[in-house]
């Protein structure tokens, strides 16, 4: 299987290390600029209407507010790939690029 992606994000490592984490996304989901418009109070928010209601989701809730916290890509779906410094510089990519991403089955079925 062969994509077509855009580059949405890269970030570096937050503890670091010698890492870069790039995020991409659906060119058809994908506005020069930045990632496609979302929810300002984030994609998982839910409504209360009532003290009940809050208490019955309110693991849900915790849940969501730990993956939000979660770094990269943890606000959203992207698929997310963790490089080396060094191959982040020889692929001289930046956000906007057009990438191209293959998924092909192992012949070698005893990993």
């Amino acid at each position: 299987m062969k994509r077509e992606y855009v580059i949405s994000r890269i970030e570096a490592s937050q503890d670091g290390a010698p890492y870069v984490y790039v995020a991409i996304s659906d060119p058809n989901d994908y506005r020069q600029g930045g990632e496609k418009q979302q929810n300002p109070f984030g994609s998982n928010m839910m409504a209360c209407t009532s003290p009940e209601d809050l208490m019955k989701n309110l693991p849900k809730a915790m849940a969501n507010m730990s993956r939000a916290m979660g770094g990269v890509g943890a606000l959203t779906d992207s698929p997310t790939f963790k490089i080396s410094m060094r191959e982040y510089e020889d692929m001289g990519i930046k956000v906007g690029d057009k990438v191209t991403v293959e998924i092909k089955k192992s012949d070698n079925s005893g990993v």
